[in-house]
C-alpha cells in the first residue's frame, strides 16, 4: 500500500495544506494591519498615495546610504589588505614608501601640478613590448621605450610610488585604486631585479583574495570605460592598460596573476570582444581601434594569446556562418556587424602570425582542435560569399592560410 495514501499520509497532506493557508492569511492579513498604520500615521496634507511615496523613497534612500558604507568599508579592508600583502614581500620598501610620504594634502596638490606623475612611474616595465604603434596611440608608450636605467638611477623610483588613496570620483576610483597597488606591485618588481631590494614573490600565493580582487578591479574598470569611452582617453585608462600589459608580460609576476585571475581576464576578453561588435555608435571606430589594440596587447601572453585565438576563431566562424544563411535566403544582414567583424579578423590575423613566428622556435600547437572546427568546409562559405563579399572573403582566406600552418 501507498504510505501517501493511508490516513497518516492524508492527514500530513492536510496538514500541510492548513499551514499554507494559514501563512496566506498571515501575510494578508499583515498587510492590511500596514495599510491601516499608514493611513493613521499619514500626516495632514498628504494624500495615502503621496505618503506610501514618501515612505518608500525614504527606505530606498537608506538602504542605499548602507550600501554605500558597506562599499566604502570594503574598499578600507582591501587597501590595508593591499597595504599588508606589500610589505610581506618587500618590508624595505613600504619602509621607504612611508618616508617619502607627505600630508594628503600635499600630494594630491604635487598630483595636480604634474598630472603625468603616472605615466612617468613605469619608465622601464622591463617587458618585451617594444615597436608596436598600439602603445604610441594609447599614449603609454614611453612607459616602455625607455632605456635601461642604472642602479643608482632606480634607487629614486621610491620617491615617486603614489600612496594607495581613494580621494577621487567613485568611477575614476574604479581604475586607479587598483592601479596603484600593482603599480607599486612592478616597482618593487623592478627594483628586486635591478638588487635595490629584496623581495619575496611567494607571499602572493598566501594572499590570492587580494591579487584577485585588484586585478578583478582594474579589468571590470577597464570595461565600463570601453563601453562608454571618452575622447580624449583619460590618463587613468592608459595607465591601466599600461598596468596591464606589464603585470601579464613579467616573466616573474604573470604566473601569479593567471593562476588566479585566468577566468576574469577570459571573461574580460569576451567582453572586449562583444564590444566590438555590438557597439552601434555613428562614430565608433576611435573607440573600437582602442579596444582592439588592447586585445593584441593581451595577445603578448602565450598563454592569454591562445585562448583569445580560439574566441576569435569561435567568433568568425559563426559569423560567417550566418553571412551565408542571410545571403542565400536573401534576407537582411546586419550591416554594422559585418563592418566590425573586421577588426576582430584582422587581430586574429596578427595573433596567428605572431604564433606561426613563435611555433619556428617552439614545437607546441597549441589550440590544433579549434583551428580544424574553424577550417571544417570553411572553403565552401568562402565561395559562395567571394562575389557578394569579397573583402571578407580575402579575410578569410588569409586567415585560412595561417590557420593551415599550424593545424596541419
Amino acid at each position: 500500500m501507498d504510505p501517501g495514501r493511508g490516513p497518516r499520509g492524508a492527514a500530513a497532506a492536510a496538514e500541510i495544506k492548513d499551514g499554507r493557508e494559514n501563512q496566506i492569511s498571515y501575510l494578508k492579513i499583515s498587510k492590511l494591519a500596514l495599510a491601516f498604520a499608514i493611513i493613521h500615521s499619514k500626516p495632514p496634507g498628504k494624500s495615502s498615495k503621496e505618503y506610501i511615496e514618501y515612505l518608500a523613497k525614504t527606505v530606498s534612500e537608506q538602504d542605499f546610504g548602507w550600501k554605500w558604507k558597506v562599499e566604502v568599508l570594503e574598499a578600507e579592508v582591501l587597501r590595508l589588505r593591499q597595504e599588508l600583502l606589500l610589505n610581506r614581500i618587500s618590508p624595505r620598501f613600504c619602509l621607504e614608501n612611508r618616508k617619502q610620504d607627505t600630508s594628503a594634502e600635499a600630494l594630491l596638490g604635487r598630483e595636480s601640478i604634474n598630472p603625468t606623475s603616472y605615466s612617468s612611474q613605469l619608465e622601464d616595465s622591463g617587458c618585451d613590448v617594444c615597436n608596436d604603434s598600439a602603445f604610441d596611440s594609447l599614449g603609454i608608450a614611453s612607459d616602455f621605450h625607455q632605456s635601461e636605467h642604472n642602479v643608482n638611477t632606480s634607487k629614486h623610483w621610491l620617491e615617486r610610488v603614489p600612496p594607495l588613496n581613494f580621494c577621487r570620483s567613485s568611477k575614476e576610483q574604479s581604475l586607479t585604486a587598483p592601479v596603484q597597488f600593482l603599480q607599486r606591485l612592478l616597482e618593487i618588481r623592478k627594483l628586486s631585479e635591478g638588487g635595490i631590494l629584496q623581495a619575496d614573490f611567494s607571499e602572493l600565493e598566501n594572499d590570492s583574495f587580494t591579487i584577485w580582487n585588484s586585478v578583478s578591479q582594474l579589468l571590470d574598470g577597464l570595461t565600463v570605460f570601453y563601453k562608454s569611452p571618452k575622447f580624449p582617453a583619460p590618463s587613468f585608462l592608459t595607465e591601466g592598460v599600461s598596468v596591464l600589459i606589464s603585470l601579464i608580460t613579467d616573466t616573474k609576476l604573470s604566473n601569479h596573476v593567471l593562476k588566479k585571475c585566468f577566468k576574469k581576464m577570459e571573461e574580460f576578453k569576451k567582453n572586449l570582444i562583444q564590444i566590438i561588435l555590438r557597439n552601434r555608435s555613428v562614430n565608433r571606430f576611435q573607440a573600437l581601434h582602442s579596444v582592439s589594440q588592447t586585445l593584441g596587447l593581451l595577445g603578448r601572453n602565450n598563454i592569454l594569446r591562445n585562448s583569445l585565438i580560439s574566441l576569435l576563431l569561435l567568433e568568425v566562424r559563426q559569423f560567417a556562418e550566418q553571412l551565408l544563411q542571410a545571403h542565400q535566403v536573401q534576407s537582411v544582414y546586419d550591416i554594422t556587424q559585418y563592418e566590425n567583424i573586421f577588426l576582430l579578423c584582422m587581430i586574429l590575423e596578427q595573433l596567428l602570425q605572431n604564433e606561426t613566428q613563435e611555433s619556428n622556435i617552439s614545437s607546441s600547437n597549441y589550440g590544433g582542435e579549434e583551428k580544424i572546427k574553424f577550417l571544417k568546409n570553411l572553403d565552401q562559405i568562402i565561395l559562395h560569399l567571394s562575389d557578394e563579399f569579397p573583402l571578407f572573403s580575402l579575410y578569410l582566406w588569409r586567415i585560412v592560410a595561417l590557420s593551415h600552418q599550424q593545424a596541419l
